[in-house]
Formats: C-alpha cells, sequence, structure tokens
C-alpha cells in the first residue's frame, strides 16, 4: 500500500511535535504526517524533568548564555548556531507559554528560573520537575489544533526512500497489525531521539535505539562528533532513572562513602583555585561523572549489588522545599528504591544520558541528503559541542524542531509537482520484500539470539567507550562489534505473527544500534586527545590544533565507516582554558 504527504516528520517527541506545528504554520496547504513508533505522549521528551535554559531576567544576557554553552562544550560547539540558538530560545518559551504550558512563577507571578550545571546565571525556566512532561502536553494539543498533521501512531519506519540524491519518503510498519505502507514525501524530517540504549545503564528509554541515525546513515547522510556521549553524575542505581539536575541546582550535596563533599578536591572548570561549596555540585556533567571515576579509584564509593555508588544528600532542604520543587524526585526515590529523601541519602552513579552527536545538520536542519531534515537528539547542528549543559537540550527541539519544520515546508512546497517515480515504488516493494523475508526466516530455537547479541555489544561499549577511553579498548571494540555484526546474520525472529511482533522490531533496533554503535567507536579511536566528554587515558591533554574540528562518519557501500573532520566555526570567542563563572 501507498500513502503521500507533503512533509513527513519521523517521531512525535518535542522536536518532532515542534516541527509538524511549524509546517503547519509555513504553508497551511501542506499535508503533515507524524510517525511515531509510541503514542507520543510516550515519547521520551516527556521525561525531561530539570528544566530549559533561556534568558529571562536584566542580570542576564545573550552574550553570557552562549559563552557558557561554547565554553561548556570546550570549544566545539559552531558559534553561529549557539547564537542563533540562545536568541530564539526565549521567544520560543514564551510561546511555549501562550500555548498553556504551567511554567513555575515567583510570588510576584514572573517566570521562575533556577541555576543549572555549568550556567553563571539563573537562566532555566521549570515547571516543578517535570517539565518535560508538561512541554511535550502543550505541543501535543497544539499539534491536535492544526487538522491537517496526520498521525501514524506505533508505526515503525524501517528505511528511507532516495532517489537521486533526494530523499522521497519512508517505508513503515504499523505495529498493530504487521502492515508495510510505503509513505511517499516531498519532504522528511527526521526527530527521533537519541541512542543511549547502545550502553546497559542508561536514563534513556527503551525506545532510544539510534533509530533516526541509522537511517540517515544509510541513505548517504553523515553522523557528526559520535564519540562524545554524555553521562549524567546522578542516575539511580539498577533502573538508571534520572534524579535530575534540579536536585543540585537546589542545594543538594554529593557525598562519598565518608560523607564528605568530595567535589571540592577536583578541578571542575571553575576560575576559583577551591571551588565555592556553595555551588561545587552544579559543575558541568562531565566534569562531574570524571570525579566519580576517580573516587571509585580511590576506594572512596560505596559498592552496591548494581555498582559503586555516592550518595545525593536533599535531607538539608527540608519536606517543603522538595515537595514544592522536586516532587518527582521524591516519587522517584519511593518508588524505586523504597527510600524518602526528606530523612533519607539517595544512591546515585554516572549513567548514559544524552548524545552530542548525531545526524550532521545546518542551522536550519538540512543534511547533505536533499530534502531530508534532522532536529532534536537525533540532529547535531551543532550547540552541543563535546558537552552538552544541562536545560539546553529542552529549547534546542522548540528552535530547531521549528526551523527544520520551516525549511522543509519551504523545501517542500518548492518540489511540488507530480508523485513518486517508477524507482522510489520499487524500493517500496524491495522493503516489503524484505521484511516479509525476515519473518520467513523463522527458527526455533536460532542459531543467534538478539538478546545476547545486544547485551554483548552494551557491555563493549560500556567497557570500551565509557566515561574513559584509551586506543587500545577502542580497537578491541572496533574488532568486538564487527564480529557481533557477523552473529547478527545469524539471528532469526522467533515470532512470525504480524500483531505487534516484538521480536521483528528488536531485530530492526538491533542492526541501528550496531550501526550507531560503530560509528561512536571509530570516531572515539581517531579523536586522540581529551575533550569534554571523550576522555582519552592515553592522550589525556586537548590539541585544538589538530582536533578543534568536527568528526564526520560517512558509511561506505560495503558498510563500514568512514571518518572525516569539518572545521568548528568560531565568531567571537577563541578557544581558550575552559572555564564556567567568568568571562
Amino acid at each position: 500500500m501507498t500513502a503521500s504527504h507533503d512533509v513527513v516528520v519521523i517521531g512525535g517527541g518535542g522536536a518532532g511535535l515542534r516541527a509538524a506545528i511549524a509546517v503547519a504554520e509555513t504553508d497551511p496547504r501542506l499535508s503533515v504526517a507524524v510517525i511515531s513508533k509510541v503514542y507520543p505522549m510516550r515519547s521520551h521528551t516527556v521525561s525531561a524533568e530539570g528544566g530549559a535554559a533561556a534568558v529571562a531576567g536584566a542580570d542576564d544576557s545573550l552574550d553570557e548564555h552562549a559563552y557558557d554553552t561554547v565554553s561548556g562544550g570546550d570549544w566545539l560547539c559552531d558559534q553561529d548556531a549557539v547564537e542563533a540558538f540562545v536568541r530564539e530560545a526565549p521567544r520560543e518559551l514564551l510561546r511555549l507559554e501562550h500555548w498553556g504550558c504551567p511554567w513555575s512563577r515567583q510570588p510576584d507571578g514572573r517566570i521562575a528560573v533556577r541555576a543549572f550545571g555549568g550556567m553563571k546565571k539563573k537562566r532555566t525556566w521549570f515547571a516543578a520537575d517535570k517539565t518535560g512532561f508538561h512541554m511535550l502536553h502543550t505541543l501535543f494539543q497544539t499539534a491536535l489544533s492544526y487538522r491537517d498533521i496526520v498521525r501514524y501512531d506505533e508505526w515503525f519506519v524501517s528505511t528511507l526512500l532516495v532517489d537521486e540524491g533526494r530523499v522521497r519518503g519512508v517505508v513503515a510498519i504499523e505495529l498493530a497489525t504487521g502492515r508495510v505502507e510505503t509513505i511517499t514525501a516531498g519532504a522528511v524530517v527526521v526527530c527521533t531521539g537519541g541512542c543511549g540504549r547502545i550502553y546497559p545503564f542508561t536514563t534513556n528509554a527503551n525506545i532510544k535505539t539510534g533509530d533516526g541515525m541509522a537511517l540517515a546513515y544509510r541513505a548517504g547522510a553523515p553522523l557528526k562528533d559520535m564519540e562524545f556521549v554524555q553521562y549524567h553524575p546522578t542516575g539511580l542505581p539498577f533502573t538508571g532513572i534520572l534524579i535530575t539536575e534540579a536536585a543540585r541546582a537546589e542545594g543538594g550535596w554529593l557525598l562519598n562513602k565518608d560523607g564528605y563533599r568530595y567535589l571540592q578536591d577536583y578541578d571542575l572548570g571553575r576560575p576559583e583555585p577551591v571551588p565555592v561549596l556553595r555551588s561545587m555540585e552544579l559543575g558541568p556533567r562531565d566534569r562531574l561523572s570524571q570525579a566519580f571515576v576517580h573516587e571509585l579509584d580511590k576506594g572512596r564509593t560505596i559498592p552496591t549489588p548494581h555498582g559503586p555508588v555516592v550518595h545525593l544528600d536533599l535531607r538539608h532542604l527540608g519536606a517543603e522545599l522538595i515537595d514544592g520543587k522536586l516532587p518527582f524526585v521524591r516519587e522517584l526515590c519511593l518508588k524505586y528504591q523504597n527510600i524518602d529523601p526528606v530523612g533519607e541519602l539517595i544512591p546515585v552513579r554516572p549513567v548514559v544520558h544524552y548524545m552530542m552527536g548525531g545526524i550532521h545538520t545546518d542551522m536550519d536542519g538540512a543534511t547533505g541528503l536533499d530534502g531530508l531534515y534532522a532536529a532534536g537528539e537525533a540532529a547535531c547542528v551543532s550547540i552541543n559541542g563535546a558537552n552538552r549543559l544541562g536545560s539546553n537540550s529542552l529549547p534546542e527541539l522548540l528552535v530547531f524542531g521549528a526551523r527544520a519544520g520551516r525549511a522543509a515546508a519551504e523545501y517542500a512546497a518548492s518540489v511540488a509537482g507530480p508523485g513518486p517515480g517508477a524507482a522510489i515504488l520499487a524500493q517500496g516493494r524491495e522493503e516489503r520484500r524484505r521484511l516479509e523475508l525476515e519473518l520467513a526466516r523463522y527458527a526455533e530455537p536460532g542459531p543467534e539470539r538478539i538478546a545476547d547479541i545486544r547485551i554483548a555489544m552494551q557491555n563493549t561499549m560500556e567497557r570500551s567507550a565509557g566515561i574513559y577511553r584509551d586506543g587500545a579498548s577502542l580497537a578491541g571494540a572496533v574488532q568486538a562489534l564487527h564480529r557481533l555484526r557477523e552473529r547478527f546474520a545469524g539471528v532469526a525472529v522467533g515470532d512470525r505473527s504480524r500483531t505487534f511482533n516484538t521480536d521483528l522490531i528488536a531485530l530492526l533496533e538491533l542492526s541501528f544500534m550496531l550501526d550507531v554503535a560503530e560509528t561512536v567507536v571509530h570516531s572515539a579511536l581517531r579523536r586522540e586527545e581529551s575533550r569534554g566528554a571523550h576522555q582519552r587515558t592515553d592522550f589525556p591533554g586537548r590539541d585544538d590544533r589538530r582536533y578543534l574540528a568536527h568528526s564526520l562518519v560517512h558509511r561506505e557501500p560495503d558498510g563500514s565507516p568512514r571518518v572525516e573532520y569539518l572545521p568548528v566555526t568560531v565568531t567571537r570567542w577563541s578557544p581558550g582554558e575552559r572555564v564556567y563563572g567568568r568571562q
């Protein structure tokens, strides 16, 4: 079967919904489709807790937000993109308020803002500690008001359709029925989020398997800066559920096994010789995660059945503040750890949280392929450089989701004309045949199990491309992933049913994850320096002469990654010592 729309958006989270709304706003004549493998309100944006950064107070400025972002990203950010981002972020958050987002308020009625890691001013807007939930609700309700936005809920995109260097649509599977459909489009916007599930311990939901990154990569668009993987310093042991940075912004302390605030012993990128005790927990996420590793090496963490931990202490904040500003933190601790942070310490450990890298785009979300755009965590524009500052990701969804949507709408309107040619329809039929063959390769028991290969991949990534890496471990990971790719060829789907065939989806997701994992380790192996979230123990220094550049990974015809470099755009701030708290 075949359907057709002017613009297809893959992903129903914050970036996807904002892109779809932007298309509808730009040209109401266009048909817009949002294809999401989950119901939009189950997209991972809903789990964002802490807040969204944008200049709001008279004591703040766009230049200060830009500088904090560039410096926090260890000078790998494209500064023209950062300047556009900080300029447009306040307008997007204010627009969201007009659409109904219930931002927390100060007593005088003005927007409340809180401190966040790496930010020298309080500029993080928040809705208690359920900011992503309220933002996604607002975007979803707004999208419902546009009749021309058609939703394909619980559909899985398996490939992009490309003809002569132009993306012309997708092939997708309806999960409820197994129906495979070719959906043609004038433009496609990828907003599928990150790929944290290539690691074993992550804040990311099970849906974060790098689908969109792999789709673009296979279609011929390069991925950028994939070696930069952010660990958040405070995840709950076992589950990996995030304890938001807002807990530390409100005054929480990190303590080692001796009850000592150990961060005062580490260089967190501050100008002071000894960090100020009042705010040391708000150092950048990469530095805090690295400090945990050093505490582990010194024997100053606490062993648990789910790995070593330190403690996050909120007890001194009191029940009134916790219930008023951190109610979700208390709820998570009670439900998943059976502890009450009002009177008990919270065990935490670093956990994979965010990909700074993604599909290489320009400032309007355009990739190297005509008709293909991307936004959100799936994309790399790049405003996050080597380390994203907390609370920049939510406004990024809005700013660049809107930009990509507008650009895709203009492109689709400019190429409107005859429907897809024979080549595109033939690709759709071939993809349907491939998926049918996957179902036909039923084997009981199979020679290889999907779960076994997935676990082996995740353990390889954690062991070799974690908080600290070295050349030998990365080279070993390259070989290990190659062997897993060979083993993957022997995997068979254990379920031939059409209705909610989760085995088939898991197979397709694992194929995408293996592609993305390879781009991470190849990029990390090539970058012989330490910068932000990429720390090489065999190359401990930052090397601006060789590596003030973005890595671009292209997929060769045989499926192997090829890494090249693109200069960083520097407009106003020359690379210098990485500090925050001064300009």
